[in-house]
């Protein structure tokens, strides 16, 4: 359809229709049976006419449901205007992947891409057409369930991963390709900066760190093309951002150019009243559609208040009609007009979801993402060692972590299944064990196992419903069960490997003495065959960590990028420095960090010159030393420290990375360019620029442990 075509159909439109295409309503409402429709209608006020006008529907599942719909939906609009199809598809649709925060750990954008390719390809011949996804909120605060939807604690990473997701779900032709679905990136802005990390809470930061940290990820995805935004839950600058006009008139349309459809998370306009800046839900109406928000989803401000608004001159039908338009091009841009049912077909839907082929590529990513954390020589294992496999994560298929809508728990691969598929040999017991309160009965037999084995592998972790949205822990540690399970089992073996299914960093204190911890996340629906072959050793382990480990959540939020002090703590310091009394400020496990097989060594970090003008470039070079037997694979990280700014600058900041394999006894000189542009940074004007002066160039195997240099910008 033309742009031309869809104006006039916007002149056909009345106002009430104008109105319901801003109104998104959950699966439901659209259901067969009319007890289903009835209570959700009674209480949100609604009427047939109201359903039949509403223009995107959430939460349709299956490509004979969604058919369904779409036709019925169709054959009551009086104008033969489709619905949009949208669901949550964060981390896989029925083939689950590892959350983002393990897709991050991978430093494999390739991989990203190829997750959101077989995301959106399942997902679309179930019908969709939209997914809630990528979220690339940045993230410094374990304690915050939602941790686990993003990619990570730095706004550079993020932000390749944003592109990444975007260009796998979208593709190149997304009107044409059918095995695509648009990317709403989500949660403009700032959500990841709670305070105290308790979901929902407000944020509170100076306009300069929103534009240096926060909104450099939701950029990124929008010059990738990402055709939707959604807002967040939180305050920014004190106004909310569902009804923020500074933040999405002035930032998302005008500085970012963002022209594509602006939707509300699940009941936020409402939330303004509670929020304290609407005494009503027509106030709420008006704060929100002046603020630029085009979609209401599963509330009804707009529904029962737009007309009204607009009969009394409040807001501008031409505030209603641009919503409208934006929604209407959105549905041009995914070639619903010319095919309303668009890629949903129940023939292909048997074959494409949960093939062969993509759970392959599931245990290809699960391993990718999975990090060693620790290893005295214990690790890989032979599968002719006496294994003992305990633990509640022992053959428990939950693993595929919270946001997995379609996933199915009894699909995905237990650690003992994916044992017993390489063909080593193991003991496992016959109890069922609880994480929080388990049996006297599988107490006695976990320890008697131990007992009996040469190694234990003590598979523990998070449930699924500990994290995710509204699961903000204050207490981070594993459950006390597990702890008193990993000192009786080390009081008699102390030949122990853990392993980790969780959704946030966690305070590892009193398993810290294992002999080996394996971080696995919630890898998804093959689990239990990746996290095999990372303990046998059929994988070299290659995951770097995309959000930092504190020594304790005291500490947090620790993160590697934080600003130096007036009096900066050096470990030995005793006191009036900034430091605790009783830990140090440093993670446990920083940033970037993850071990191998292999024994890599990084040294002679060159520069190609130490002095450098705007529009100059430098070489940075480094060289790394396989020094063992094994073939690995190695993340080359780039930071850069301004060491003089006109605000003050992070201690480092990654500007760059390299994943590469490196032969057994191979040496490779891995390189880096330097352009002027890696030197900017959000002044006290909020003006992009860098500043004349020294900067450090520290190359190395995470954000810690580096090589550095230093190189004079002069301009």
């Amino acid at each position: 359809m033309e742009q031309k075509q869809l104006f006039d159909l916007l002149k056909q439109m009345t106002v009430d229709e104008k109105v319901g295409q801003l109104l998104q309503l959950a699966a439901e409402f659209y259901s067969e049976k009319a007890e289903e429709k009835t209570g959700p209608m009674t209480d949100l006020g609604l009427s047939h006419e109201d359903i039949n006008n509403a223009g995107t529907t959430l939460g349709i599942s299956g490509a004979k449901e969604a058919i369904r719909v779409q036709k019925a939906y169709m054959e009551h609009n009086r104008l033969g205007i489709p619905t949009i199809l949208m669901a949550d598809i964060i981390h896989g649709f029925r083939t689950i992947f590892p959350i983002p925060l393990g897709l991050g750990s991978s430093w494999d954008l390739e991989a990203a891409k190829k997750v959101a390719e077989v995301s959106a390809k399942e997902a679309a011949v179930s019908g969709l057409h939209v997914t809630f996804s990528p979220m690339v909120d940045l993230v410094r605060d374990p304690r915050w369930g939602r941790v686990m939807e993003s990619t990570g604690e730095d706004h550079f990473l993020n932000s390749r991963f944003a592109e990444a997701f975007v260009k796998g779900y979208q593709g190149e032709d997304l009107k044409n390709d059918f095995f695509r679905v648009a990317a709403c990136v989500k949660h403009f802005a700032a959500y990841g900066a709670a305070i105290g990390g308790r979901d929902y809470n407000t944020v509170n930061m100076s306009e300069r760190q929103l534009r240096d940290s926060y909104l450099p990820g939701y950029k990124a995805a929008l010059d990738a093309g990402a055709k939707l935004v959604m807002t967040s839950f939180n305050t920014v600058d004190g106004i909310p951002a569902t009804g923020n006009k500074w933040l999405f008139r002035d930032v998302l349309r005008k500085e970012f150019g963002f022209d594509g459809v602006v939707i509300s998370d699940w009941g936020a306009i409402i939330e303004l009243i509670p929020h304290g800046i609407a005494q009503d839900k027509k106030q709420a109406a008006e704060l929100a559609i002046k603020a630029g928000v085009d979609i209401e989803m599963m509330t009804t401000c707009y529904t029962e208040n737009l007309k009204e608004l607009i009969e009394e001159k409040t807001i501008d039908e031409a505030i209603l009609d641009e919503a409208v338009l934006r929604i209407l091009t959105l549905k041009n841009d995914l070639g619903l007009f010319e095919n309303p049912h668009r890629g949903a077909d129940v023939a292909l839907e048997k074959e494409v979801v949960l093939s062969k082929e993509h759970r392959e590529i599931a245990k290809d990513v699960a391993k990718k993402s999975m990090v060693l954390l620790k290893n005295d020589s214990i690790l890989p294992l032979s599968k002719q060692e006496n294994i003992a496999l305990i633990g509640p994560a022992a053959d428990s298929h939950d693993v595929i972590g919270v946001w997995s809508w379609q996933g199915k728990k009894e699909e995905a691969v237990s650690l003992a299944e994916g044992v017993q598929q390489l063909g080593a040999e193991y003991l496992i017991g016959t109890e069922t064990f609880d994480y929080f309160n388990p049996s006297e009965a599988a107490i006695t037999e976990a320890i008697a196992l131990a007992q009996k084995a040469d190694t234990v592998v003590l598979a523990l972790g998070e449930e699924e419903w500990m994290s995710g949205e509204a699961s903000s822990r204050s207490d981070i540690r594993l459950p006390q069960a597990q702890l008193d399970l990993f000192k009786a089992v080390q009081a008699v073996n102390e030949n122990v490997i853990v392993t980790l299914y969780n959704g946030r960093p966690l305070d590892l204190q009193g398993i810290d003495s294992a002999k080996a911890i394996v971080e696995a996340w919630f890898p998804g629906t093959e689990a239990g065959t990746a996290l095999a072959d990372i303990l046998y050793g059929e994988y070299n382990p290659s995951g770097r960590l995309s959000m930092s480990f504190p020594e304790t959540v005291g500490q947090v939020p620790v993160y590697y990028n934080y600003d130096n002090t007036g009096r900066p703590y050096k470990p030995g310091d005793e006191k009036y420095v900034s430091k605790y009394l009783d830990v140090s400020n440093f993670a446990k496990y920083p940033f970037g960090f993850g071990m191998s097989y292999s024994d890599i060594t990084y040294k002679d970090l060159k520069l190609s010159t130490n002095e450098m003008t705007s529009d100059e470039t430098i070489t940075a070079s480094i060289t790394l030393e396989n020094q063992s037997d094994i073939t690995g694979q190695e993340t080359v990280q780039l930071y850069i420290r301004d060491q003089v700014g006109e605000v003050v600058r992070p201690v480092k900041e990654l500007k760059g990375f390299e994943k590469i394999t490196i032969k057994a006894h191979e040496k490779r000189t891995v390189e880096f360019t330097i352009t002027e542009d890696l030197l900017r940074y959000v002044h006290s004007d909020q003006s992009v620029t860098s500043d004349a002066g020294i900067f450090d160039i520290m190359i190395g195997a995470n954000s810690r442990d580096v090589e550095t240099a230093t190189v004079k910008l002069v301009k």
